[in-house]
């Protein structure tokens, strides 16, 4: 017997896959702020390829994005898109790997640029065009 009552159908876009190589990669969960995100469509997300900076030592602090200033060096990218619209979501980030720079969007390829620029980012992320 097949009980239909409270299941739902949601239509969601596909993930971003930003990996160039899935198999060799590590992550970690994080908490994303909703400050983070961007509005697309009727929605606030905090897209992936993302530079953030996340609390290695206590990560139920939420990450916070990487720029170029003292502080705010960058430890990994989002690895998946985020949903923001409702405050804060649980997201993973990608410590270790290989960023495909033709699947991210523009705009975060500026972020990127800029954060990869602090003298105190990981180098273990290796952003590359394939």
């Amino acid at each position: 017997m097949n009980n239909n009552v409270g299941i739902t159908r949601n239509d969601l876009g596909n993930r971003s896959q930003i990996l160039a190589d899935v198999g060799n990669q590590s992550s970690v969960g994080c908490i994303v702020p909703q400050a983070m995100g961007v509005v697309v469509g009727n929605r606030r997300i905090a897209k992936a390829g993302t530079p953030i900076r996340v609390d290695l030592l206590n990560t139920q602090t939420p990450a916070v994005l990487a720029t170029a200033a003292a502080g705010a060096a960058m430890v990994g990218v989002l690895l998946h898109d985020v949903d923001v619209t409702n405050g804060s979501n649980n997201g993973t980030a990608l410590l270790f790997g290989f960023v495909n720079l033709d699947r991210v969007e523009a705009d975060v390829q500026a972020l990127i640029t800029t954060a990869v620029g602090n003298a105190g980012a990981s180098r273990l992320v290796t952003f590359l065009r394939v």
